[in-house]
């Protein structure tokens, strides 16, 4: 099947059968808000990575259907035929707010919120969900991934793990917000710009009467971007000494040698050495195969001399948890004179109840260091006075509170979307990388950590949890909800 770039149709079906229950009972034009959270970080983390917010971009702005696909709908037999012909002349014509993309996010709180027209905002449910949990859980592993080579470069090295094309190009686009230097895959760079990178396969090695002649070649084609896969027969007894004897006899001190097995920390540390003796203290060694962020760490606590990392399929895929878990729920509706009416999901899982209401999300950052304290969620048309000192709460266990003082608070979410026209100037990816490291680097190391990260609270209002367990109070009726 042809690949097409109108993902107008990858939705989930009952996105469209909504749609055409909603424009027959008439409340098509309900005005809805939706927001985009999760629940979990994944692996256990203080913290994850927004990111996807451009393709949704492209996304709202391509949506529209084409006589091929009415044809299809059509053809299913459960769709009326002014439905199909109101689908014929959809266009998005709501609002998005967003946080940007490299912004750290949280449990909870909404990343994303859609005011539309009811028909409007269920359709476009599947593919924001999509853009967002993507790109967010590559973007999170990535950046825990970099943080563990503490400084040293890290390149992405995984399309041919990913699942499917876009899976490598935008988890390409994704690990290179949250901090890695690079890709392997040439397209990801000449799509997004992300540096492409590389070195050669064993196969290079192979191909060659010898391996001395295979390293020897490639200095004299790549002799400024030299790095040499010196593991294809023995690292120490012929890689890293025919690497050296190629180097010197090409006058090459500013190359690599990357390892690919094998013990990493005695590897390595053995070469470092032979290269060292050799007089070639400029010669980097990189290293790759299967690493992710506790292995890394691992390898450097125990002396590993390694300046920069390939790390593929872990990354890639996310393999340690590969599903980021953000969900899409209604929040609010808006009565016929324009008030809008909080809505609640409840569940017996007190991390399934939503938090209902138009709302909005600042962060509160301590004066003295800059350092991120808490985010801290109100109903839209609260104007909090941050310029006084604040009671925050934990919305779950009320008796936990504390007072916080000289700080200042920034809102999260920027529009994006105002009544279907694009307002938000989008930035490069470059800017959205830096963006992510200056923020990344506002949270303090606890909150950092890969085991049992200090929790970051995220705390309602009281106006807000007010509204909450008033809902709560007024529609479980003893009942128990799934």
């Amino acid at each position: 099947m042809k690949h097409t770039d109108n993902y107008t149709l990858l939705c989930d079906f009952y996105e469209l059968t909504m749609g055409n229950g909603y424009f027959q009972t008439g409340i098509d034009k309900q005005i809805c808000y939706f927001d985009v959270f999760f629940r979990d970080v994944p692996d256990g983390g203080g913290f994850a990575i927004a990111a996807g917010l451009e393709q949704i971009i492209d996304y709202i702005q391509d949506l529209r259907f084409t006589p091929e696909d009415i044809d299809f709908l059509r053809g299913k037999g459960v769709f009326s035929e002014e439905f199909l012909q109101y689908l014929l002349n959809f266009r998005f014509t709501g609002d998005i707010w967003a946080v940007p993309e490299g912004t750290p996010i949280f449990p909870g709180e909404p990343i994303l919120t859609v005011r539309a027209p009811a028909i409007q905002a269920q359709f476009i449910e599947t593919y924001l969900l999509l853009a967002l949990n993507h790109q967010s859980l590559i973007a999170t592993k990535s950046n825990r991934i970099v943080r563990a080579a503490q400084g040293r470069a890290v390149s992405e090295f995984g399309s041919r793990r990913a699942q499917g094309a876009d899976g490598a190009l935008l988890g390409a686009r994704a690990s290179y917000i949250a901090g890695c230097a690079g890709t392997a895959c040439a397209m990801a760079d000449q799509m997004f710009h992300t540096p492409a990178t590389g070195t050669m396969a064993h196969s290079w090695v192979q191909m060659f009467p010898d391996e001395y002649t295979a390293f020897k070649t490639y200095c004299q084609v790549y002799p400024e971007s030299a790095t040499l896969l010196v593991d294809t027969y023995n690292v120490l007894k012929s890689g890293v000494p025919n690497a050296i004897r190629a180097f010197k006899e090409l006058g090459i001190t500013s190359g690599g040698i990357r390892i690919d097995s094998g013990d990493l920390t005695y590897l390595s540390r053995k070469a470092r050495r032979m290269l060292d003796d050799a007089g070639l203290p400029g010669i980097k060694i990189i290293a790759s195969n299967s690493l992710d962020e506790y292995i890394i760490r691992d390898l450097l606590t125990q002396g590993a001399c390694i300046d920069g990392f390939g790390v593929g399929e872990r990354l890639i895929t996310s393999k340690s948890e590969p599903v980021f878990g953000g969900v899409y729920k209604l929040a609010a509706i808006e009565g016929e004179d324009g008030t809008i009416i909080p809505k609640i999901k409840i569940s017996e899982n007190p991390a399934k109840v939503t938090i209902p209401h138009f709302k909005k999300v600042y962060r509160l950052f301590e004066n003295a260091t800059g350092k991120a304290m808490a985010d801290y969620i109100c109903v839209h048309d609260e104007q909090p006075d941050f310029t006084q000192p604040l009671e925050l709460f934990d919305p779950e266990a009320t008796w936990k509170r504390k007072k916080v003082y000289n700080f200042h608070a920034r809102e999260l979410q920027v529009p994006v979307f105002r009544n279907g026209e694009l307002v938000y100037q989008l930035p490069t990816l470059n800017e959205i990388r830096s963006y992510c490291r200056e923020q990344v680097d506002t949270l303090w190391d606890e909150v950092k950590r890969f085991d049992n990260p200090h929790t970051y609270y995220v705390d309602l209002s009281q106006k807000l949890w007010e509204i909450k367990y008033r809902l709560l109070k007024d529609n479980a009726c003893g009942e128990h909800h799934a």
